[in-house]
């Protein structure tokens, strides 16, 4: 079982929902650059890498640099965040 602090943190993380639609957009397609992610949510890019940036902070996503490009993806908790948030 998580700490309250740990759960917390991951709270936190998605106390916006731009950061919420992210989540559930890389959920459903891996390995997102930030420019797909902008694109698909309609927001500029220093926007979407903030957002991300939280994100990897708080543990839900991970993030993969390829060449110049970084693609993101749900990690282990990130998975389990988003299938709470659908029953929820």
């Amino acid at each position: 079982m998580k700490t309250s602090k740990q759960l917390e943190r991951y709270f936190k993380g998605v106390a916006n929902h731009r950061r919420l639609s992210a989540l559930f957009l890389i959920s459903r397609r891996d390995g997102m650059t930030l420019e797909q992610i902008a694109e698909a949510l309609d927001c500029n890019i220093k926007t979407i890498s903030e957002h991300m940036r939280r994100l990897v902070q708080a543990g839900l996503l991970n993030k993969k640099y390829q060449g110049r490009e970084v693609a993101h993806s749900l990690s282990p908790y990130g998975k389990r965040f988003v299938d709470f948030a659908k029953r929820f």
